[in-house]
């Protein structure tokens, strides 16, 4: 399955306890659209937040996000690794 790292920005100032529950409400809804979200990863001082996945497919994943309330500004298939 494909892995996915999507961005989010203006998000200055994320507590841990915030990037924590926001991660929980992604996870607790991955199912439905077949996504496995692995980890996610704050800079608080730019107000970036990272997140990677597995997942069917882009969309997929902006889906999750979106009704979990807190939608990627972007979303990108990671192709290569090593």
């Amino acid at each position: 399955m494909p892995k996915f790292m999507d961005i989010h920005r203006n998000m200055k100032g994320l507590t841990a306890e915030q990037l924590r529950e926001a991660h929980q409400a992604d996870l607790d809804i991955q199912g439905e659209e077949g996504v496995t979200f692995e980890h996610a990863w704050a800079d608080t001082d730019s107000g970036e937040v990272f997140c990677l996945s597995e997942a069917p497919s882009a969309d997929a994943v902006q889906r999750i996000h979106e009704r979990a309330g807190h939608k990627a500004d972007e979303v990108h298939q990671l192709t290569l690794s090593v």
